[in-house]
């Protein structure tokens, strides 16, 4: 895919928020300076739900492949890089037998490559937790590839960027929600894995593959390969091979209470690739009507039974519900390929969608009544130097970028809790749900998960994030297309 397509994709997803541009970005602090946010202590955090019930509306948005330290390992504050000499000191093995280690380091380039994210990758990059596996495992992908019209990039022309990182000109908008809202520099992916299961663990809080439609005893762990979604419309009849989503997921729950919900899709194409140890692929379709990879829930048989398969809305109806004051209660937003900041994708056409996403909330009625959960499903590959805690056969993941953006949300805070997205259903749950789990033992469809994620002692609370004795912020649009100096892509990326 060429950056005219990035752009045009992003052209469209503007036009269709209506967007103009806002205020320009506050005024960003640099390293070190006597402006840099204010931190928290470290968990566990005394939390207090009191006024919880002033937000009305959940937004998660959530874009893919990049890691903490990408993105933020130079932010003031936060748990980063350690600086010497103005470069980072952690240092990465080359790869190659006896070679010196390689340092993370500012890449420009507006494109990236990554590396592999399947189970098998996570496990080898965090390497018993030091952290050191990152090139190793990226040459040893592009060693046992061939170049094909859908894998071009598989022979290694491009520079390996795994360990590059982008400064704050290069995400200036990025940055600018961190420093005016919640940072959280301790989520971790929830499972130690790629994009499908992530997303499952998502709506679900599990990644699963059953054998039996609405029997959700029939599902065992599945943490690599829950069986893939496959492309036609959800209302055919079931083909041979369709994979069974018989679990209990977090809509259902939801239903039940008369909670309203939709999951919204940019149309285009797919942001990852079906075989995820794939450096690049070709391209895969995708819209509110087709089950994929980054939209599941067609496939659950809650969603079906409950009568919910027209709560899953091409991008336009979030937009549009976003300026009339209609959103739902809980609202997913979904990105296709050119805008979702996974490789090849560029970084401007994603950081130019996430603007318009959260543009629309925040000029709309609703914002007021609103908390939007920012964050990136996987690593991607890429470095980060924080080990995660191993929480049971499925997760932690890698730390991935993650803000929370709100009226109430405490101006310039860091989070150092420990969270996986988890603490998305978490928070979900205790504000329109009183607290109840998707719990096999109490909602009624007991299946084998291993545990319910949200009971889990490493599992941080959001509310902790926001100060609910405050005046509602005003909101700070930005502009959707913010001056930058990015590099154009290397030949090979």
């Amino acid at each position: 895919m060429g950056l005219r397509w990035f752009g045009a994709a992003v052209a469209a997803v503007v036009l269709l928020a209506g967007c103009s541009s806002g205020s320009s970005p506050t005024p960003q602090a640099s390293p070190g300076s006597s402006t840099a946010p204010k931190t928290t202590a470290a968990a566990p955090v005394a939390v207090s739900h009191a006024g919880m019930n002033k937000i009305k509306h959940v937004i998660v948005v959530m874009e893919e492949n990049r890691s903490f330290d990408e993105f933020f390992g130079t932010y003031p504050g936060a748990d980063g890089f350690t600086m010497a000499n103005g470069r980072p000191t952690q240092c990465v093995p080359s790869g190659d037998q006896g070679a010196a280690c390689v340092h993370p380091y500012v890449d420009h380039n507006d494109v990236n490559a990554g590396g592999p994210h399947a189970q098998v990758n996570a496990t080898a990059d965090i390497d018993g937790g030091k952290m050191d596996g990152f090139l190793t495992v990226l040459k040893k992908a592009r060693s046992g590839c061939v170049v094909t019209a859908a894998n071009p990039d598989c022979n290694g022309t491009g520079k390996p960027d795994v360990l590059g990182y982008h400064p704050q000109s290069d995400i200036p908008n990025i940055w600018s929600y961190a420093q005016n809202y919640v940072l959280q520099d301790k989520m971790f992916e929830p499972n130690a894995s790629w994009s499908l299961p992530q997303h499952l663990f998502m709506v679900s809080e599990w990644s699963a593959k059953c054998t039996a439609h609405d029997v959700p005893a029939s599902c065992t762990n599945a943490l690599q390969n829950p069986g893939t979604p496959k492309d036609p419309d959800p209302l055919a009849p079931p083909r041979a091979g369709d994979p069974i989503y018989a679990w209990t997921d977090l809509t259902y729950l939801l239903h039940k209470s008369g909670v309203s919900w939709g999951y919204y899709v940019v149309a285009g194409t797919e942001p990852d690739c079906e075989d995820d140890a794939a450096l690049s692929c070709a391209p895969v379709h995708q819209n509110a009507r087709t089950p994929g990879i980054w939209n599941p829930l067609p496939y659950f048989d809650t969603v079906k039974a409950d009568g919910q398969l027209g709560n899953i809305q091409s991008a336009d109806k979030y937009f549009a519900a976003a300026k009339n004051g209609t959103l739902p209660a809980v609202s997913w937003v979904t990105p296709s390929g050119p805008v979702s900041m996974h490789p090849p994708a560029s970084v401007s056409a994603g950081q130019s969608f996430l603007t318009s996403v959260i543009n629309a909330a925040m000029t709309g009625p609703d914002w007021n009544s609103t908390a939007i959960l920012l964050a990136w499903d996987d690593w991607g590959g890429f470095y980060d130097h924080v080990a995660p805690p191993t929480v049971d056969e499925n997760g932690f993941g890698l730390r991935v970028p993650a803000m929370v953006i709100s009226p109430y949300a405490k101006k310039g805070y860091i989070d150092h809790q420990t969270m996986s997205f988890d603490a998305y259903d978490k928070f979900i749950e205790d504000l329109f749900l009183g607290g109840q789990r998707i719990d096999p033992a109490t909602d009624g469809r007991p299946d084998p998960r291993p545990d319910v994620r949200e009971k889990l002692p490493q599992v941080g609370d959001l509310a902790a994030e926001f100060d609910f004795t405050q005046p509602p912020r005003p909101p700070t649009p930005l502009p959707v297309h913010p001056a930058t100096t990015l590099v154009p892509p290397a030949a090979g990326h």
